[in-house]
């Protein structure tokens, strides 16, 4: 199939008070190829899919779809144009089922009313596209993160877009998962569907995509070339503007003669974890990894007062402890947690900076002063703000207007402004370019030669290999073994699969 151009932007340009989002980029998408969009947190990448999109205005530049010019003023009419959109961020309404979310936007309709059993059929074709066995009735409410995405995906397909942009639709879904979806992507490409794919992870990058477009600082550094012209360095070079330098993982010691801060013993869960132990000490950085589904957020979750222990007992400090809430875990043990999900859980995306750092400390701040005062307050966020390097035009500034890696750094800001002394973090990059993700190792060793005790969950092995002193790994919500890490990335991933495995543990 010869490839035609799907959608040519030119010259877009886009300003928001005190930042120019873009400036002057061009993109241009062929019908039956998958392009890469890439860049780091704020280099445009969002601000340009919400143009194409309609749900911003371009303040200069043209669109052209199928080589006519577009007026795209609204998502109705980038859908009438046949562009479709799976954003980053859930946009699907909980009270409603898969089926009615999948045909929202084009409601089947037998005369003045809705049509149910056309519903639940185009669902279900949507569905099979994706190898997806999801009942059309089944509450929205009820399903998992994964799979809330792929309905996400399906809702893409039944519109029959002949554009398709994906903004980091693997973020949170298994590698399974995941190779189901380029499965429909590469049978979309094969019928022409032009795909826009927005994603950090180089290697999905490189496996799946035919070109590629770079942003930098809200231009266009790289224009739809050929993906194949170019190696991983050279893009992250692109990327980033300069050279990384390759990552020197620091050389630490960790006290292991000293009392654990936090302590698992033979620990059941509600879940469904079963004898679960481990120990955690003083300055040391505990990797919790496993495969998508394996227990390891639903273990931290328990350990917070947010999931019920059955038996077992959960000691912080030599001290057997009963944690029934966040409140009680942070203010009692100083016990903090940056979620996985930062933008439901994680920070408060309508409230400013500010708000979303002292929240945690306002309680302190009020014992003792009688009162929260602004001036406290304004002095004790910008201590962290500085400290962590948070991209922010003022303190006013609303989170949601903050790219994910400072979004991320907000939530993060919260828990060290409340002094915690354990540290529970959840896939701290996901979805954060490659020079922020570089920021924040340098932040978590720094964090854990002052003191701080860091319980580590992250999917990605590079990033556990880089960042822990040991792994304990998981597996059908058991702790399989674990093992020191040498930081070899070869010989650990080997052990590590081994345990997942259900191999003999290596020590």
């Amino acid at each position: 199939m010869s490839s035609t151009i799907a959608l040519e932007a030119n010259g877009l340009s886009k300003s928001f008070p005190g930042v120019k989002a873009l400036d002057r980029v061009n993109l241009r998408l062929m019908s039956g190829e998958t392009h890469a969009l890439m860049g780091e947190n704020g280099a445009g990448k969002s601000t340009l899919i919400k143009i194409l999109t309609g749900v911003h205005r371009p303040d200069e530049g043209a669109l052209s779809v199928a080589g006519s010019i577009a007026d795209i003023h609204s998502p109705a009419a980038a859908m009438h144009a046949g562009i479709g959109v799976v954003h980053q961020e859930r946009n699907v309404i909980r009270g409603f089922t898969v089926g009615e979310n999948i045909v929202m936007s084009r409601m089947p309709r037998r005369g003045p009313r809705v049509d149910w059993p056309a519903v639940r059929r185009e669902a279900k074709r949507c569905l099979a596209l994706l190898d997806l066995e999801l009942d059309p009735d089944t509450p929205m409410a009820r399903l998992s993160s994964a799979q809330t995405q792929l309905v996400e995906i399906a809702r893409g397909l039944y519109t029959e877009t002949s554009i398709l942009l994906l903004d980091e639709p693997t973020a949170s879904i298994s590698d399974n998962e995941a190779d189901r979806l380029f499965r429909v992507v590469r049978r979309l490409t094969e019928q022409g569907t032009a795909v826009l794919f927005v994603s950090h992870k180089l290697e999905e990058v490189f496996a799946h995509c035919d070109t590629v477009s770079v942003l930098r600082d809200g231009r266009s550094v790289l224009e739809s070339e050929p993906l194949s012209a170019h190696s991983r360095d050279e893009i992250v070079d692109v990327m980033v503007g300069r050279s990384l330098a390759a990552l020197e993982v620091p050389e630490r010691a960790v006290d292991r003669s000293r009392p654990p801060v936090l302590e698992l013993s033979d620990v059941d869960t509600a879940s469904g974890h079963r004898g679960v132990s481990l120990e955690l000490r003083s300055g040391e950085i505990l990797g919790l990894y496993g495969l998508v589904g394996a227990g390891r957020t639903e273990l931290a979750r328990a350990v917070l007062g947010l999931d019920r222990v059955t038996s077992g007992s959960v000691h912080v400090r030599g001290a057997r402890v009963s944690i029934r809430s966040v409140r009680q875990a942070l203010e009692s043990y100083r016990i903090g947690y940056v979620t996985e999900n930062r933008k439901e859980e994680g920070v408060f995306l309508a409230q400013s900076v500010t708000r979303n750092v002292a929240i945690t400390v306002w309680s302190r701040l009020e014992r003792m002063l009688g009162y929260v005062s602004t001036k406290s307050e304004r002095a004790l966020v910008q201590k962290y703000v500085t400290e962590l390097d948070i991209r922010i035009s003022g303190q006013r500034q609303l989170v949601g207007q903050l790219s994910g890696g400072n979004q991320q750094k907000v939530s993060l800001a919260k828990w060290l402004a409340a002094k915690t002394e354990i540290l529970i973090i959840d896939e701290p990059t996901v979805g954060i370019d490659v020079r922020t993700k570089r920021s924040f190792y340098d932040l978590i060793w720094k964090l854990a030669d002052d003191g701080l005790a860091i319980l580590l969950i992250s999917s990605d092995l590079a990033e556990m290999i880089t960042l822990a002193d040991r792994i304990a790994v998981m597996d059908r919500f058991a702790i399989t073994g674990e093992v020191e890490n040498s930081h070899d990335y070869d010989e650990m991933s080997q052990s590590i699969i081994r345990l997942i495995h259900g191999h003999a543990a290596v020590t």
